[in-house]
């Protein structure tokens, strides 16, 4: 690019145009005056009234179109072409054009201060929507607002979320590159990179552009660039072979029919103004003369570059003369391509809305006629406020404008697709309307070739979509769309694909393997249909038979003498209350209620009790038969049955306070545990009241502690078949069970717990009866000789109890009485009680002063 130096000493050179003439803007400009000349013969439109036009060229350059601004504000007749001579030529009411953004920001920063209004066909900077700073400017093609917004949401609709991005250097490329970005942003696209350049920087800086392309990884690439800047990128690019990428185009490039030649760039997509028929205008566009080409400046470079010939004869010029022979039918250039009328369309509605507008200013309706005041003088300023108000449709294309000057958005969706030929054509595969509902905006009715002919969407993203059931951790220092996929935490899921973060489930819900959806927690309480419960109910029901079975057996041989001798109704209560302790613990299994709760505790807590009552009594019986056999002894009135009785009603009647208490003040309830398991629910008893709860248990190991002391201090009584070793044998286990049950009650999850003291009720029940009973129910059963008085009568061969009191020449008499000392020697009697009694035999006393001198 060569650089002006100025000196302000001397004039500087004129700006002159350089290179060919755009023969596509050549056509606009015709479409221009055709719509000028339709609107002068029409009796609707302004009718007595004729539009005339001047014609400026400004050489796509920003110099060139100041130049022009202040050419026609000032009133100079410097111009390439005009109409007919008009009444008022020197007053300018509207301006048509400029093709450019940037030429178009130039020009309405000079004639904005004028109120004159520009009415542009092609310029879509967003920028030129400010009122404050534009606020003469118009426009009938969309903002590329509305295009940088249809080009992110086209990247959203195929999942990219990876791309690259180039631009133009000027306003165009930097306005709408910066509205794309801030709206994809907004729909969660990432760029990889953003470059821009400018058709005149030097060859390495768009080599640089190209190299940037080439390495990246995103294989979308967004080019919101012009014509003939994208124009010298893919002649870059297509000097050696580049990685493919699915190039997206903004308007400005992807509909231009020159573009199609870069092959390499098939499957491209982008918005494209919409195609329109404009009756009469192909016919206007062919009808050239070598007259009426001569007559304008503009036609004849046009033709001369068009034919390669010269219509004059110039000495400086090496090309050929016309010869007459050439024929613009036959020509086939963008001035007579008419089957992409969309930018047409657009400066043939500017043309339409001017006139409106001025009809608007001049004309009324009166009777169905329109009656125009062909003197009145209007200044642009009027033109300018009527242009804010024109609302009409001309062929079908309807023409209004918002608050910023701007049109309803429309596009077509355009994509780049080989033919059967192997050329590139442009093919219309949709539309775009931004006027419908967010979501809808798109309708697609033809399939799509993506690049290199694929039929499949390509995949460019940075990271793949993270599965429900995870979310993304960003990578750091990397944009948001390069993430990793995180396995949600436990009791967290994510429904959505690409979760940003996790939900926990509710309280009572647990997540599934996948983690993905929350499901109810399944309930867990100890049920009579598992394995578990079916195994301790069973013991349960078995142990209460057992104690039914033992009760019978007792019964069947209440008048036997092992049975009369063993305090036969202590025996009875305590099998009965065994029956109830076995039974109890059915209580504990399935779902509990309210009353289960209450029951299961206090039950068993009264009912061990109770048993725990009758085998004290039983013990103490035991001590005191010892103590009546003593001589002056008359200890067994104290402690006869009805003291027996009132003994264990007491001690079991504490109990039932205790349980009464608690049931009144903060009795059991059930609840649901949700914490001991995340992922489950426990069903059980709260205790209501801890304290209460260990008074109970405490109150059961006191009595079993006093019981189990007492038994140990009478096991070595004297007695054929002394009941205190048995005792204390079945105490040793109860408190053995119950001191471990505490840690493992306390340790043990969920309904493990509830088996845990199902399990110490069995067997402390099981400890009782079977060291307690069942040596007698073998003797009742298999050993009736010993059922005897004369057995019980029998003298041991040693005594350990005497072994050290008496000597080797004792009489066996002497053996004989001491084994008497407990209820067990007297079985005609049925309890102790009343055979240890003031009227023991004489010859027992003078045997026991034998034995204890």
């Amino acid at each position: 690019m060569q650089t002006v130096q100025h000196n302000y000493t001397t004039m500087p050179e004129p700006l002159m145009c350089t290179g060919r003439i755009d023969s596509r803007n050549v056509h606009f400009s015709r479409a221009m005056i055709f719509a000028i000349e339709e609107i002068n013969n029409s009796t609707k439109l302004i009718p007595g009234i004729r539009l005339g036009y001047q014609i400026h060229d400004s050489c796509a350059l920003v110099p060139m179109a100041l130049k022009v601004a202040f050419q026609f504000t000032n009133g100079l007749d410097q111009v390439f072409h005009t109409g007919d001579n008009c009444s008022q030529s020197g007053m300018v009411m509207a301006v048509v054009g400029e093709s450019g953004s940037g030429q178009s920001i130039a020009m309405s920063r000079i004639i904005g201060p004028f109120k004159i209004p520009l009415v542009s066909h092609f310029a879509t900077c967003a920028c030129l929507s400010n009122k404050q700073q534009y606020p003469s400017f118009f426009r009938t093609i969309p903002s590329d607002q509305f295009q940088a917004e249809a080009l992110a949401k086209l990247v959203k609709q195929f999942g990219w979320t990876w791309i690259g991005a180039v631009r133009s250097d000027s306003d165009y490329g930097n306005y709408g590159m910066a509205s794309f970005l801030n709206a994809a942003q907004k729909e969660g696209i990432c760029v990889e990179y953003s470059e821009s350049f400018y058709r005149t920087h030097p060859r390495s800086r768009i080599q640089k552009v190209a190299d940037v392309i080439n390495r990246s990884t995103a294989m979308v690439v967004v080019a919101f660039v012009s014509f003939g800047d994208m124009k010298i990128l893919m002649e870059e690019l297509s000097r050696e072979p580049s990685p493919p990428r699915q190039w997206i185009g903004s308007e400005a490039w992807v509909t231009h029919p020159d573009m199609l030649k870069f092959t390499f760039c098939a499957g491209a997509i982008g918005f494209g103004i919409p195609r329109s028929v404009i009756p009469g205008l192909r016919d206007f566009l062919l009808d050239l003369s070598p007259t009426k080409v001569a007559a304008s400046p503009v036609l004849t470079e046009f033709w001369e570059d068009a034919f390669n010939c010269s219509l004059e004869k110039n000495a400086t010029t090496k090309k050929k003369m016309c010869d007459g022979s050439e024929d613009i039918k036959k020509l086939q250039s963008p001035y007579t391509d008419t089957s992409q009328l969309g930018i047409t369309n657009m400066v043939y509605k500017a043309v339409y809305a001017i006139a409106h507008a001025i009809h608007n200013a001049v004309c009324q309706e009166t009777n169905s006629t329109t009656q125009c005041d062909k003197l009145s003088r209007i200044d642009s300023k009027q033109i300018l406020t009527q242009l804010k108000k024109v609302n009409f449709s001309q062929n079908g294309y309807h023409v209004s404008f918002d608050d910023n000057g701007d049109p309803v958005a429309m596009y077509e969706l355009v994509n780049w697709q080989k033919s059967s030929s192997g050329s590139i054509e442009m093919v219309t595969v949709g539309y775009y309307d931004a006027s419908l509902p967010v979501g809808q905006e798109f309708h697609i009715y033809k399939n799509l070739t993506w690049v290199e002919g694929r039929t499949q969407v390509p995949v460019s993203v940075c990271s793949d979509s993270c599965r429900p059931g995870t979310h993304k951790v960003l990578q750091k220092g990397k944009p948001i769309c390069c993430y990793d996929c995180i396995p949600c935490p436990e009791g967290e899921i994510s429904k959505t694909t690409d979760s940003t973060d996790c939900f926990p489930c509710p309280k009572e819900f647990w997540p599934n393997t996948e983690r993905d959806t929350c499901f109810p927690k399944p309930v867990e309480f100890l049920s009579f249909s598992e394995v578990l419960g079916i195994i301790l109910a069973t013991f349960s029901i078995g142990g209460a038979c057992l104690a039914v079975i033992t009760a019978t057996v007792f019964f069947r041989h209440r008048t036997s003498p092992i049975v009369r001798a063993n305090n036969s109704e202590l025996s009875f209560l305590l099998l009965f209350s065994l029956t109830l302790c076995f039974l109890c613990s059915l209580t504990f299994i399935g779902a509990p209620s309210e009353w289960s709760c209450m029951l299961r505790h206090t039950a068993f807590g009264i009912t061990f009790v109770l048993c725990i009552s009758c085998v004290l009594g039983k013990t103490i019986v035991v001590l005191m038969a010892f103590k009546a056999t003593l001589p002056g002894s008359n200890v067994m009135k104290w402690f006869g049955p009805p003291q027996q009785r009132m003994t264990v009603v007491s001690f079991t009647f504490v109990q039932v306070l205790i349980c009464t208490v608690w049931l009144v003040l903060s009795p059991p309830f059930p609840m649901k545990n949700l914490t001991t398991y995340k992922e489950k629910i426990i069903l059980e008893c709260a205790l209501g009241s801890s304290v209460a709860f260990w008074a109970v248990l405490g109150y059961i190991g006191l009595l079993a502690v006093f019981c189990f002391v007492l038994a140990v201090l009478a096991r070595k009584l004297p007695d054929n078949f002394n009941e205190a070793k048995l005792i204390t044998f079945s105490m040793l286990i109860f408190c053995a069970v119950w001191i471990t049950f505490i840690p493992a009650y306390v340790s043990s999850p969920g309904k493990f717990t509830v088996a845990v003291e199902i399990f110490a009720i069995l067997a402390s029940s099981f400890g009782l009866i079977l060291c307690i009973f069942a040596p007698k129910c073998f003797i009742i059963l298999f050993k009736p000789e010993k059922n005897t008085k004369k057995h019980l009568m029998k003298t041991r061969p040693e005594t350990e109890d005497t072994a050290s009191t008496t000597s080797a020449s004792t009489r066996p008499e002497t053996e004989e009485t001491a084994t008497t000392t407990s209820a067990a020697t007297r079985p005609e009697t049925e309890d102790t009680a009343s055979t240890t009694s003031a009227q023991t035999r004489p010859e027992t006393e003078q045997e026991l002063k034998l034995v204890k001198p």
